[in-house]
């Protein structure tokens, strides 16, 4: 498998779990952030979420005990469903596209980056950050988006560990038994889904771009198969949906998975 091809699963990805109206955008700075409160498809107001009256470390476990709580529901066996669906889709393929990425040098130094910047400690410092920052600023909404990274993180690395732990698969490069699903994948998936409450479809996608980019990358350092960065994928856009979800005032993304005869459907609902 070349590099382009490799790519392309990264694109396949991407358009699975997202449908982007916009093209990528530059990276948003935290001063930005802050007045990030439109859509540039529509002019109309981004479904932004609402800013808390409190953002400190006790709301912000508080919050995540909540995000537990509702983890079971409906929609998310949807995603699930959908995720494990296209897990089983790919899985015949895990040890051909093993076998042709391992050992290619260009995909190696082309994907190498990823596998740092994608990793817990970098994503959980960089939203670590933007919650600070926005706590020493004084900025609750630049807290609160941090807030809900470090929260979608939280859950997605509790999912991921849990099912690492029980389903016990081993990795390509038979090095441990915990290669499902891929925790990197999972961790920037989160983040993605928990921006886009936020900032709108702008700045969610380079950030779903980005959480492509970085499970790809898992390929060719042989540590995961690709059915396992399938569904870690799955298991990031649950965790980030899941935060917050329960505001109820403000909808989260306007993408739900529902049934339809036959099957399963992904419905983009906007307002007019």
């Amino acid at each position: 498998m070349k590099v382009r091809q490799v790519v392309f699963i990264a694109a396949l990805m991407t358009a699975v779990v997202s449908v982007s109206p916009c093209a990528a955008q530059s990276a948003l700075t935290l001063p930005e952030l802050v007045d990030a409160k439109t859509d540039d498809t529509s002019g109309q107001p981004a479904p932004v979420a609402p800013t808390p009256r409190h953002t400190g470390v006790k709301a912000m476990f508080k919050g995540l005990l909540e995000d537990f709580q509702h983890l079971p529901s409906k929609e998310n066996v949807y995603w699930a469903a959908g995720g494990g669906a296209a897990a089983l889709a790919v899985h015949p393929l895990d040890e051909k596209v093993s076998e042709q990425v391992t050992g290619n040098p260009t995909a190696d130094n082309f994907f190498k980056p990823g596998r740092i910047i994608g990793s817990f400690p970098v994503v959980f410092g960089t939203s670590a950050t933007i919650y600070a920052y926005g706590r020493i600023k004084d900025q609750p909404k630049v807290s609160h988006l941090g807030m809900d990274l470090l929260r979608a993180i939280g859950v997605s690395t509790t999912m991921v560990q849990t099912l690492k732990y029980t389903t016990r698969r081993m990795r390509p490069d038979g090095s441990t038994q915990n290669s499902f699903p891929s925790g990197h994948s999972a961790d920037t998936f989160a983040v993605a889904t928990a921006m886009q409450r936020h900032l709108g479809w702008k700045y969610a996608a380079p950030a779903y771009m980005f959480a492509s980019y970085v499970a790809a990358s898992r390929l060719p350092s042989n540590r995961h198969w690709l059915s396992d960065v399938v569904f870690g994928a799955t298991v990031g856009v649950i965790a980030g949906r899941t935060v917050g979800s329960h505001e109820r005032l403000h909808p989260f993304i306007p993408i739900s998975p529902v049934s339809v005869p036959g099957g399963m459907a992904l419905v983009y609902m906007r307002e007019w």
